[in-house]
């Protein structure tokens, strides 16, 4: 399977500003080729590339006042390297965070889906989010996390993925985030899902169902939003103008949503 992805953002910045962009391949990717251009007014800037948990690739650079491209562009091929896995965290992602309050949700939890385990937990909880929540572009506050989510009942891909999250810890499900780059993605853009530790494995659930998850491309990993945005900004603001994101693959794959897909 080859796949091809690239990112294109243009920022303007009101004074020196601290940044970092997670919008590379993790680590566990196979890259035939890879390019990374960060320009300042047309003058290149070098970013430090920084190893964060699970292989993601944090690229950091201070920038001054001006117009910033970001042109970031990839050839995937084959399957990605099986991440490795921790004694922590099956820990870590059981435990409520900011955006997946799976305490809160716990209740609902229960209720909805009692004396469902493994496979078929996992199924049940994508059906029902996929079911209980419209997709509505823009719907949603950068705030707004999984218990917020439920009772408006629509959202993004990040909100789908934090209330699939949240459920799943609250049945004691280790489950955590991932943002991607999704072939047969439609409108195109960054998307999020949700992995969760089954059978001595992390499996994919995608309450969305937008794309096929045998094709996804992993970027970052971690408990939710807050661990997985592919921009974050310190000391002075910016404004994002302009951003557009591509991910094709050679064939698009069948996906069946009832079977069980490792993110590869």
């Amino acid at each position: 399977m080859l796949r091809n992805i690239s990112a294109h953002l243009e920022l303007d910045i009101s004074g020196r500003t601290n940044m970092v962009l997670s919008i590379a391949a993790a680590q566990c990717n196979v890259l035939n080729s890879e390019r990374f251009d960060i320009r300042l007014d047309g003058r290149s800037i070098q970013p430090n590339e920084i190893s964060d948990r699970h292989g993601t690739r944090l690229h950091q650079l201070v920038g001054d006042r001006g117009r910033m491209t970001i042109d970031y562009r990839a050839e995937v091929a084959g399957a990605a390297t099986p991440l490795a896995v921790s004694e922590l965290d099956p820990i870590v992602y059981l435990r409520p965070s900011r955006y997946c309050e799976s305490d809160s949700l716990t209740p609902t939890a229960r209720s909805e889906f009692a004396g469902l385990n493994g496979h078929d937990l996992l199924a049940a909880v994508g059906s029902w989010v996929g079911s209980k929540l419209r997709y509505v572009p823009g719907s949603s506050l950068p705030t707004d996390g999984a218990e917020q989510t439920l009772l408006a009942r629509r959202g993004v891909c990040r909100d789908y993925a934090h209330l699939v999250i949240a459920l799943l810890r609250a049945l004691d499900i280790p489950a955590r985030m991932v943002a991607v780059y999704a072939p047969g993605l439609s409108p195109m853009d960054f998307h999020a899902v949700c992995e969760a530790w089954v059978d001595g494995a992390w499996h994919i659930v995608d309450a969305t169902a937008l794309a096929p998850r045998q094709s996804l491309v992993r970027i970052s990993t971690g408990r939710d939003a807050a661990d997985t945005a592919f921009l974050t900004n310190h000391w002075a603001d910016l404004l994002l103008t302009e951003m557009s994101v591509v991910a094709v693959v050679d064939e698009l794959p069948r996906d069946d949503v009832r079977e069980l897909v490792v993110l590869a």
